[in-house]
């Protein structure tokens, strides 16, 4: 019998890109593109586990893993955002989650996370660089002045010409 799992992701790539590669590890991977369509296919299939971006229009991640356990209350849930923040990590645990990952992760990070018996128990793998906290900041900030590089460069402190220059380049894996 196959592990089963709902990808819930926004983002239609990377969500089908995920459950490819669930699927291609042997997992029943199903697909959701927001929080009320991942409730009707988690009422139809209750997974196992789910993995949950956490910004979403309409429904939000949170509201989802909530909405997720109180369908199946032993569904494993990963959070994952692009914009992560220890206050946020602290509420998708209290909310049920198992784990909460930065994207991009990886497949191997996500079934890692899904291993994890004991939180407690096992140090984290890694810690985010400082470089990597820095593009989070930087881009969560921008994405709360709707894309307005002026506006965040002012409340971030910085010249705007430095901050398109910190813009232009790649993500910081770790």
């Amino acid at each position: 019998m196959k592990p089963t799992v709902l990808v819930v992701d926004d983002d239609e790539r990377f969500r089908e890109r995920l459950a490819r590669a669930f699927a291609a590890r042997g997992w029943e991977a199903s697909a959701a593109g927001s929080g009320q369509e991942a409730l009707e296919v988690a009422s139809r299939e209750s997974p196992e586990h789910a993995v949950v971006d956490l910004r979403m229009p309409e429904m939000t991640g949170l509201e989802t893993v909530r909405a997720l356990l109180a369908i199946d209350p032993s569904t494993k849930i990963v959070l994952l955002t692009g914009f992560g923040s220890i206050a946020t990590a602290v509420e998708a645990i209290r909310e049920g989650a198992i784990d909460y990952l930065t994207k991009p992760a990886e497949i191997d990070e996500i079934l890692r996370a899904f291993e994890r018996r004991d939180r407690d128990a096992a140090p984290p793998d890694s810690v985010p660089s400082l470089a990597r906290t820095e593009w989070e900041h930087i881009n969560r900030v921008l994405a709360e002045c709707n894309g307005n590089v002026s506006q965040a460069a002012r409340l971030l402190g910085i010249h705007r010409r430095s901050l398109q220059r910190k813009l232009a380049k790649y993500p910081v894996r770790r």
